[in-house]
């Protein structure tokens, strides 16, 4: 039903519609009692609300039809997306696809989008659904019966991303910038062995040298180690064996694969955070499905990817819309078995990004895989299927119920057991940031092809891409290795000046047991006190680290 044309017409006067693919649909208040109107372009689909003539919102994406016949819009406005959100559901409830449609339609708002692709089948954003296809009918019914009257298939623009280098552009860090937290994490240390990681990045820190690839790091510990008397006066108890465990750490970390997240050229953000030319936000797809076996892997990569968002971006405030939307799936993976300063952390990363303009969206089969702190900062929900199966599957269906705003119409418990594949309980933020009511949301079908692309149309896509042949080449600049290495170089060649010195002006008389202790000088000792000397001028150099121990990129 089309709103009267004397009605709210000074706001769509404000709101300045483009008059092409625009049109009125019917919408219920989230109380069911009274009718308002959204204007938009379903192309895209973008809608523009009105309530009792007055605009409750300026612009947000089409997720789906509610209300009693699927009719009703339901509608996640821009202006809030970067309150973060939630995308639950049991396997097989439709999660991914709901995960495929926000892509496409923040893509075509013009925000960037990042996600993880863990069963290959997001590869199809890049290439347009087909009429061909097997769910061709089931899309075009339900676009139907939701609505959905221009819906079309279209491709959007992806950029293909690999930590392996294999399925997409290489992406990779240094260790400098992953920290001595989130590295710790990688490695799975002890408290004890922490702490020695945060030694060894102290010293580098002072000492200027660069740690770039995992070489650097696993030689800074050698000289930690040899020079453990040293720096244990000045930094506290470094133990050997804690430095041989994080050895054998590394070696297993490499062993999965995880030295080619470190090095250089390290992932410039901006490459993220492109437009195509079109002007759509173009849409980043990390390759999972490999790196999911080494799943501390996974989840301490994407926490860095996050925290350098907070540590680089500047503030902006409250957007129109977000400047990237950051979906991580498989959420459990980054909670299970953090400790609580790590949690705190991460809370708090949460808690202020939104302000950079970044939402965070986290993809997980069970509301309660979230922290409660977390949970709490998620303004829109996308609520699949849950099977109440045991005794704490049917506690955290009740708890999942009791977090969203009761509707009249439906319990919410129920609605959460019931609801079929590709339907959904939602609510988003409105007006005000105020939570919306719960809706029972068929969700509307993709633009893009359902499932994986092939090997070569995968090829073409990263062969046609902006980034092309940036990051494919390694970079090998001197960094820690080289410079231990010069300095080692060093002492010894005065070490055996030293010695010949000694030689020299002792004769072929008795031998003086003082040259015979300065020749049994070890190799390492020698480059102790050669570096020991160079670090009594450096205690006034630090560099400054985030709130997850990155490096503080100054803004």
């Amino acid at each position: 039903m089309a709103a009267p044309a004397s009605a709210a017409q000074s706001d769509r006067e404000e709101v300045n519609f483009a008059p092409r693919g625009h049109e009125v649909r019917s919408v219920l208040d989230p109380e069911g009692k009274t009718l308002k109107y959204c204007e938009g372009d379903v192309r895209n689909p973008v809608h523009r609300c009105f309530l009792g003539g007055r605009r409750v919102l300026t612009e947000g994406i089409f997720m789906g039809g509610g209300g009693v016949d699927y009719g009703a819009a339901q509608v996640l406005g821009l202006k809030y997306a970067n309150r973060h959100g939630l995308i639950a559901g049991a396997t097989g409830t439709g999660k991914t696809v709901t995960l495929q449609i926000m892509a496409e339609s923040f893509s075509k708002m013009g925000v960037p989008v990042f996600m993880a692709d863990v069963k290959g089948d997001l590869s199809g954003l890049a290439k347009a659904g087909s009429a061909a296809a097997k769910l061709h009918g089931a899309f075009m019914s339900r676009a139907e019966k939701i609505g959905f009257d221009t819906y079309a298939y279209e491709s959007f623009p992806v950029t293909f991303w690999d930590l392996f280098g294999a399925q997409g552009h290489p992406i990779r860090t240094t260790v400098a910038e992953m920290g001595p937290l989130l590295l710790s994490r990688l490695l799975e240390l002890t408290e004890a062995q922490e702490g020695v990681v945060n030694i060894a990045f102290r010293v580098a820190d002072e000492e200027g040298m660069p740690l770039l690839d995992l070489k650097d790091f696993q030689a800074l510990l050698v000289w930690v180690g040899e020079s453990k008397d040293s720096l244990s006066l000045r930094y506290g108890n470094v133990s050997v064996a804690s430095i041989g465990a994080i050895q054998r750490r590394l070696l297993v970390l490499e062993n999965q694969g995880g030295s080619q997240l470190f090095g250089e050229p390290a992932l410039a953000l901006e490459d993220m955070m492109a437009l195509a030319s079109d002007g759509r936000g173009r849409i980043n797809v990390l390759a999972a499905d490999r790196l999911m076996s080494s799943p501390r892997l996974y989840s301490t990569f994407l926490l860095w990817l996050l925290s350098e968002l907070f540590e680089e971006l500047p503030e902006v405030g409250n957007p129109d819309k977000p400047k990237l939307v950051f979906f991580f799936d498989e959420a459990h993976l980054l909670f299970d078995g953090a400790p609580k300063v790590l949690l705190d952390k991460v809370e708090q990363v949460a808690r202020l990004i939104r302000s950079k303009g970044v939402g965070v969206y986290f993809i997980t089969q069970n509301p309660d895989d979230v922290p409660e702190d977390i949970l709490g900062q998620l303004g829109n929900r996308v609520q699949h299927a849950l099977r109440a199966f045991t005794a704490r599957d049917q506690k955290a269906l009740r708890l999942a119920a009791e977090t969203y705003r009761k509707n009249p119409r439906f319990d919410i418990e129920t609605a959460i057991r019931e609801v079929g594949v590709g339907e959904a309980v939602t609510s988003f933020l409105q007006d005000k940031g105020v939570p919306g009511v719960a809706e029972r949301t068929l969700i509307r079908p993709p633009a893009s092809q359902l499932g994986p692309i092939t090997e070569a149309e995968r090829a073409d896509v990263i062969a046609r891409s902006p980034v092309a042949g940036k990051y494919e080449t390694v970079l090998d600049r001197p960094s820690a290795f080289e410079m231990l290495r010069a300095r080692a170089d060093k002492a010894a060649a005065a070490q055996a000046r030293d010695f010949k010195a000694a030689r020299r002006y002792q004769g072929g008389g008795a031998r003086d047991t003082s040259s015979r202790s300065s020749q049994g000088d070890s190799f390492g000792e020698a480059l102790t006190k050669q570096v020991m000397r160079e670090l009594k001028g450096t205690t006034g150099r630090r560099i400054i680290r985030g709130i997850l121990g990155g490096l503080f990129k100054g803004r």
